[in-house]
């Protein structure tokens, strides 16, 4: 029996310490083995590895991935007419040789990242100071970004190599400070109150130039249209006159019959009405009176 539980002991032992004796690397990362604190390999192929048992030989592991640095502040820089610009960038940057990145930055991502941002930065300050505001907005920022990652791989890639690589630098905002950027609205603002009111005075004095114009109109259309219809009535009571004329002409004492019976029409057009004269000596009553009138009418009939 202890013999048994002996076999199975030294096999738990021989396990581990195989266990710890193999080691994987993957297809993203370094393995950087030590040997009592000294790098003594580094691994950039992915596989299956062997090594030493702690505390000989310990193995770490760094990214070799495509890596992305954003800015961590926003703090702001001055341009070249001193104006407080907040600029937000990012840098796309890799490890490419592990040796050199351990001994010159550090045993991992972040301490390469810490460092990185401060040489990015102080590049942007040194680019920006150069700058005026439109240039950085518009006209020169590709050549700005340009110009930035041309002073960082200077400095990683310099007498003392980082054994990095930066890929791409890239600016993704560019603003006034807060105070700066709430005047710049303020103003806007007014601006386009001032503009609303001038289009609004100019709408109101063409709306007034407008209804002006067509009141005229319609006063000389009125006008007009009156002017046309009193041609057009006198016109029909001149040849009304002249037919009544012609037509009367024919026979004057049956005319003058008519227009006593028009006259006595008009005078008794209701049943109300009271007229108070003297039927033998008025005139108006002469038709009545007069039996050739009488007679004419009974002819016409």
């Amino acid at each position: 029996m202890n013999r048994i539980g002996f076999m199975v002991t030294s096999a738990l032992v021989v396990l581990a310490l195989l266990s710890s004796m193999l080691f994987v690397v993957d297809q993203r990362q370094f393995g950087v083995v030590y040997a009592l604190g000294q790098i003594k390999e580094v691994i950039t192929e992915p596989g299956l590895n062997f090594k030493l048992p702690p505390p000989f030989q310990n193995v770490s592991y760094i990214d070799k991935r495509l890596l992305t640095l954003d800015s961590p502040d926003t703090e702001p820089m001055l341009t070249l007419e001193k104006q407080r610009m907040v600029i937000d960038w990012y840098v796309r940057w890799r490890i490419t040789d592990p040796l050199q990145y351990i001994r010159n930055v550090g045993l991992d991502e972040a301490a390469g990242a810490n460092q990185l941002n401060r040489v990015v930065r102080n590049a942007f300050q040194e680019e920006i100071n150069r700058r005026t505001v439109r240039e950085l907005l518009s006209v020169k920022r590709e050549q700005l970004m340009s110009d930035v990652k041309r002073e960082v791989l200077e400095v990683v890639k310099g007498a003392k190599p980082w054994g990095v690589d930066v890929v791409d630098v890239r600016i993704t905002r560019a603003d006034y400070v807060d105070a700066i950027t709430e005047s710049v609205y303020r103003r806007m603002e007014a601006e386009r109150k001032r503009v609303a009111n001038e289009l609004r005075s100019t709408g109101a004095a063409e709306g007034e130039k407008i209804r002006a114009d067509a009141d005229r109109q319609r006063e000389i259309a009125v006008a007009n249209a009156y002017r046309d219809a009193q041609k057009i009535k006198g016109e029909g009571d001149a040849q009304a006159a002249s037919i009544y004329a012609e037509a009367f002409g024919r026979d004057a004492q049956f005319a003058q019959f008519y227009r006593s019976l028009e006259a006595y029409k008009a005078s008794f057009n209701k049943k109300a009405d009271v007229m108070v004269v003297d039927p033998s000596g008025s005139e108006f009553f002469k038709a009545f009176r007069s039996n050739s009138g009488a007679a004419a009418a009974a002819s016409k009939k």
